[in-house]
């Protein structure tokens, strides 16, 4: 039978977590139990875009499984160096939307903080893994631009904070922000695109919920889990001291061969979402951006698996299946 390892971060804090991920291919191979004969493409893809996971996250896969769901979605691999047409390296249209510094605003009624660059995982089909973050980071300037084109823009009422992963950022960050969001009035809504509750859950600390519980902003925070084994007994607490909190809790997954392109994991992860008080929200087709066409699904293949969940669970538990397009109004819906 294969074997997880054992975590021994229980009792780290989440900055501690976060410095000491494992970003040394051979590391993670050998705390796996894995042969090294592939390291010298995995250390030439990870030189082009690092490896970065928390040991936490590396308890939860199997030993001796280079198949493992988790592991795939961090393992460099060579597939990666190759070019693959209509991939890019701002699939998305990002950088055209890019409204003021670290503010990309692409839809109505809501704009999105590029917050940090910084992630505590670096996962291989990012779609913001070109992303020029050095130029692009809202709280490198103290969030002076983009509060600025928030002030100036009474149509936005809903700020996302996305990434890199806001959570990375410390607490006295965060709370600053959002004092300054609830200083202006046509803002209804905080939303967060994070990483954090799922690879370090112990970054849901006394001090991050502080900061949520004073604001007068409803906070709305989107985790990104892709598979049920990433659920472990420590991030259904950190999601239940989010929802004690008042947040809501939404999941986005997104498609990828041979993690979660099969009905039955999809099910199993809306089933596991939900008994950790989480609903299933966005299923996103794979954003082609270069060095991840390996793990694309075909619509074709993704419009079965979604009938195939429509058929298994409430209409609660089905995600959306989209696509996002570079300068469409909205993200599209699939089926």
């Amino acid at each position: 039978m294969l074997q997880r390892i054992s975590s021994p971060c229980q009792t780290k804090t989440w900055r501690q977590q976060l410095a000491e991920a494992v970003r040394d291919p051979a590391e993670l191979l050998a705390m796996l139990d894995l042969p090294a004969t592939a390291l010298p493409e995995l250390q030439s893809a990870a030189q082009a875009f690092a490896l970065r996971v928390p040991r936490n996250y590396v308890a939860r896969m199997r030993k001796g499984d280079l198949a493992d769901p988790l592991l795939r979605q961090v393992l460099p691999g060579a597939a990666e160096l190759a070019e693959a047409p209509d991939f890019s390296v701002d699939p998305v249209g990002d950088l055209a939307a890019t409204a003021a510094k670290g503010v990309v605003h692409k839809y109505a009624g809501r704009a999105l903080i590029v917050a940090t660059g910084a992630c505590a995982v670096h996962c291989r089909y990012c779609f913001r893994r070109h992303y020029p973050y050095s130029h692009n980071s809202a709280a490198a300037d103290q969030w002076r631009s983009a509060l600025a084109y928030l002030r100036d823009n009474p149509t936005v009422t809903e700020v996302i904070l996305s990434g890199g992963d806001p959570l990375t950022l410390s607490d006295a960050q965060l709370a600053s922000f959002a004092a300054s969001l609830d200083s202006i009035p046509h803002i209804r809504r905080l939303r967060i695109h994070t990483r954090l509750p799922v690879v370090i859950p112990a970054r849901i600390d006394d001090e991050m919920l502080a900061w949520i519980r004073h604001t007068r902003l409803p906070v709305v925070v989107v985790v990104h889990v892709n598979h049920a084994n990433e659920v472990d007994a420590e991030v259904r607490r950190a999601f239940a001291r989010l929802k004690l909190a008042g947040v809501t809790l939404l999941n986005q997954s997104v498609l990828l061969k041979g993690v979660n392109d099969d009905a039955g994991a999809l099910a199993d992860l809306s089933e596991a979402l939900f008994n950790a008080g989480v609903l299933p929200y966005y299923l996103h087709l794979l954003d082609p951006v270069q060095g991840a066409a390996h793990f694309d699904v075909a619509e074709s293949r993704a419009r079965e698996l979604f009938a195939a969940l429509q058929r298994r669970l409430p209409g609660y538990l089905v995600p959306r299946l989209v696509r996002e397009r570079a300068g469409a109004p909205a993200k599209g819906l699939v089926v």
